[in-house]
């Protein structure tokens, strides 16, 4: 298995027979983490960026099967930041050392094109030594532009899944697969930083699946990567299923690494949601990125994608010098910096 290990390393593809070995096989995988930890210190040294996060508003338009926000979960509560709230965030986020924001939330049609360029705007004209990072769903590509040239320097849009099939079972039938990754082409085409990712072990997913999603991150070659284990929400159609183990996780995250040796890979909170130390052991398998929140803790149990989120009444001094402690604690240190893709 070694071999094989290498093999990815240095060719960053290989045969569906390969990829299913070495996401499914039975082999040591510390081996796997130790050559995936060792690419990212020769592309990133042992520096983690922290990427301050402001999950802006659990309202969404959409009707994910999986996800604790969705249209119909009418226990849901919902929030929206004000644009005096969300600069409130970036002020505290600032003095604390965040260099990157990141605006998160759902198909909330409430921040309209205009709204959300407007606050970008602002951001950028207070921080110009920062970037700011969106993630707010499909749009069509003239709202990106826009966007993007209010200042907006980084989208995030996780794809899910790249099985078509599969994505259809994880989606009601009015969200499109084409669409979502025609989104993603759009926002590579406009300059952006473009960040993509999926959920692992989601409901129905097969190693043939994960393929597809190696094999659409080797052609797609975002600049970002963001995955994290499936975890069940109470209120979902989703609610009984299982969710995503560590050890096939860390497994994605450190073959990401091998694949796309410059990506921008977060250790996740659904990561450290399912174990005690899974942002560390993430770090350890290849992650280079993570995104303590900035979000007024009155609000972050409404941000409810799935249950037993952790961080949600840790105030952000309290959560910054923790995530520090946890990141020295494995041999990397927190940088004071944009964390731009080094591509």
């Amino acid at each position: 298995m070694k071999e094989l290990i290498e093999k990815l390393a240095i060719e960053h593809d290989l045969a569906d027979n390969e990829w299913q070995q070495l996401i499914e096989g039975k082999y040591d995988r510390t081996l796997l983490y130790a050559r995936a930890d060792e690419i990212r210190r020769q592309n990133y040294g042992t520096d983690v960026y922290i990427r301050g996060l402001i999950e802006i508003s659990s309202y969404c338009r959409n009707d994910c099967l999986y996800c604790g926000i969705r249209r119909s979960n009418m226990h849901a509560e919902r929030y929206r930041l004000s644009k005096e709230q969300i600069l409130e965030c970036c002020k505290t986020g600032y003095r604390l050392g965040f260099r990157t924001f990141v605006m998160q939330g759902g198909e909330d049609a409430y921040f309209t094109t205009e709204y959300v360029a407007e606050i970008v705007e602002e951001i950028k004209k207070r921080y110009p030594d920062c970037a700011v990072t969106l993630s707010l769903g499909e749009r069509e590509k003239a709202d990106y532009q826009i966007w993007y040239d209010a200042g907006a320097d980084r989208y995030l849009l996780r794809h899910e899944t790249a099985g078509r099939a599969h994505y259809g079972k994880l989606h009601p039938p009015e969200l499109s697969y084409d669409h979502r990754m025609q989104c993603l082409y759009d926002l590579k085409d406009i300059g952006y930083q473009v960040g993509c990712g999926f959920m692992v072990e989601s409901p129905y997913q097969t190693v043939d699946d994960l393929i597809a999603d190696m094999r659409f991150l080797r052609k797609f070659q975002p600049h970002m990567v963001g995955i994290g284990p499936f975890i069940p929400h109470h209120d979902t159609p989703f609610a009984g299923s299982s969710q995503g183990s560590l050890e096939k996780t860390l497994t994605m995250v450190a073959l990401i690494r091998l694949t796309l040796p410059k990506a921008l890979i977060p250790s996740t909170t659904a990561l450290g949601t399912i174990h005690p130390r899974g942002r560390e052991l993430g770090l350890q398998a290849g992650a280079n990125v993570v995104m303590p929140n900035l979000s007024p803790v009155s609000v972050r149990k409404q941000y409810s994608l799935y249950d037993n989120k952790i961080c949600t009444g840790d105030e952000a001094a309290e959560c910054i010098e923790c995530m520090k402690r946890r990141v020295a604690s494995v041999g990397y240190q927190t940088a004071v910096s944009r964390g731009d893709w080094c591509g």
